[in-house]
């Protein structure tokens, strides 16, 4: 069983930061993509970054120069450094993985339960 738990969501006052982290466990053989989505009320659910296992990233254009995706390969781990939090960045926060179970050849999708994010004006 594979499982991804995100954390480090809360309140913060506009201009302020918060570190989001996405713990992978379970039986893990590697992991390849990692993303970072945000689901605000009455919206769809939209990308915001992903990281490749050879640590390509790519932002959506609202939080470029803003938030910075990195990982932790020994520790199964992703992070998402968000800085000058607007309020508009106001969502709950889901972290995806694509993971590859031993022995398995295939990489499945996995989500996290996601973390509130609450950015006051």
């Amino acid at each position: 069983q594979v499982q991804l738990v995100e954390s480090g969501g809360g309140v913060v006052q506009a201009g302020g930061s918060l570190r989001l982290s996405c713990a992978a466990s379970g039986n893990i053989f590697n992991i390849n993509a990692m993303g970072w989505y945000r689901q605000a009320p009455g919206k769809q659910r939209e990308l915001v970054a992903t990281i490749s296992s050879s640590r390509s990233t790519t932002y959506a254009d609202s939080v470029k120069g803003r938030f910075t995706i990195s990982r932790d390969n020994a520790r199964n781990t992703g992070y998402l450094q968000m800085n000058n939090l607007k309020p508009e960045d106001t969502a709950v926060y889901y972290c995806n993985a694509d993971i590859r179970r031993s022995p398995s050849p295939t990489f499945w999708k996995y989500w996290g339960q996601g973390t509130q994010v609450t950015v006051s004006s």
